[in-house]
């Protein structure tokens, strides 16, 4: 196994981590995926609160295995229902008992989406907080994880001394949510960053056009989708570990083959296959937005660029899921960033080097991604979350 150093504290991190938001139905197969894992090198675990089961089951297996001291453990505190301080210990507590250790080697606040979201915590009393369980050695390295724009990310990394990020990153989303420039800045300040969405929840592994899969099938070099998806991540010396979900002992061994021999090791023809596969995936899409946020800011207050993004998925993946992505990232903040916000200013379109009619696309995000129930299931969501 291949490993990063982390900067901050020099732990050596393996390059691929066990993501353990779907974990099998089946505890004992779990255990098994789990422990080949570890065996074979893995060390770095990330799960959440939010993860149904998968923070107990993680406990069960390291302590029934003697594992807890082989692994650093990642998982996540969700910041919308913390409504007061005393949730802070409340959440805290409950995931050292699922988890049966008494510390967090790397604790997360979990979908950070805009710099409010902190500023609320800050408000509670959270960095005191953090210095306390850090003095009591509950945690030892404090960081979060992100789904927003690019200007929010910059801002809640300078908000405070984090010692970890984690974005969701791969080569179709280059230049979307924190994209490559934030992935530059966070590492500049010395961040270890995690990837997540490595293969896209599977879309780039398993759901490709023909045309993706046929640039691949006649690339100069015989590699699977995922392998390539992959590559070009550990490509960039700026990621620290690519969180996978692995369901089988079989994607392991191949996500392991893959980061054994990867690491910085692309060649310009094979940047060149990723070119022309983002290029089918491009042409299969709505509106050929790059991302390169020059329509930003709106002076409506819209996330141009997320929105325009939410609004390509209806093509790539379910429009449900698109509708949840795109309710987390433009609509759940303390002010939304929503495509039904445009006036029709037309100030982006001078801007767009694409020479995009935003306007226009912002109006059929709005009626695809906006059905009659999307802003009171809105309203409801930020009511029970106090934001």
């Amino acid at each position: 196994m291949k490993y990063r150093t982390n900067p901050k504290n020099n732990d050596s991190l393996s390059a691929l981590g066990f993501g353990c938001m779907r974990f099998p139905k089946d505890e004992k197969e779990t255990e098994k995926i789990i422990l080949h894992a570890i065996e074979k090198g893995v060390n770095y675990f990330d799960t959440a609160y939010l993860y149904g089961n998968s923070e107990a089951t993680l406990g069960k297996v390291l302590n029934r295995n003697n594992k807890r001291t082989e692994v650093k453990i990642a998982t996540k505190i969700p910041p919308a229902l913390i409504k007061k301080h005393e949730d802070l210990d409340k959440y805290l507590t409950k995931q050292l008992e699922r988890l049966q250790t008494d510390y967090i080697d790397y604790y997360f606040i979990h979908m950070m989406t805009d710099v409010n979201v902190w500023k609320r915590l800050s408000g509670l009393g959270i960095e005191k907080w953090i210095d306390e369980k850090k003095k009591e050695g509950k945690i030892r390295n404090i960081g979060f994880s992100y789904h927003g724009g690019k200007d929010e990310f910059v801002k809640i990394c300078d908000a405070y001394s984090w010692e970890f990020c984690m974005i969701y990153y791969n080569y179709l989303d280059e230049n979307n949510q924190a994209g490559k420039s934030g992935l530059i800045y966070a590492a500049s300040k010395g961040l270890p960053v995690m990837i997540m969405g490595p293969v896209r929840g599977g879309m780039l592994a398993n759901n490709l056009p023909k045309s993706a899969l046929k640039i691949f099938e006649e690339a100069h070099i015989r590699r699977s989708p995922t392998e390539w998806a992959l590559r070009w991540l550990w490509n960039q010396p700026e990621i620290t570990s690519v969180v996978s979900g692995m369901g089988s002992i079989e994607m392991v061994e191949e996500n392991l083959k893959t980061a054994n021999d990867a690491s910085e090791s692309f060649t310009e023809a094979d940047s060149l296959v990723i070119q022309k596969v983002r290029q089918a995936l491009t042409e299969t899409i709505k509106v050929p937005c790059t991302g390169c946020n020059y329509c930003m800011p709106c002076p409506q207050g819209v996330d141009i660029p997320t929105c325009l993004s939410c609004y390509n998925d209806t093509a790539l993946v379910r429009k449900m899921s698109a509708i949840s992505k795109y309710a987390s990232q433009t609509a759940l903040k303390t002010k939304p960033q929503i495509a039904s916000l445009c006036n029709n200013c037309g100030k982006c379109e001078k801007l767009c080097p694409q020479h995009i009619k935003i306007s226009d696309e912002l109006a059929n995000t709005a009626k695809s991604l906006e059905p009659f129930y999307f802003k009171p299931l809105i309203f409801i969501a930020k009511k029970f979350m106090r934001l």
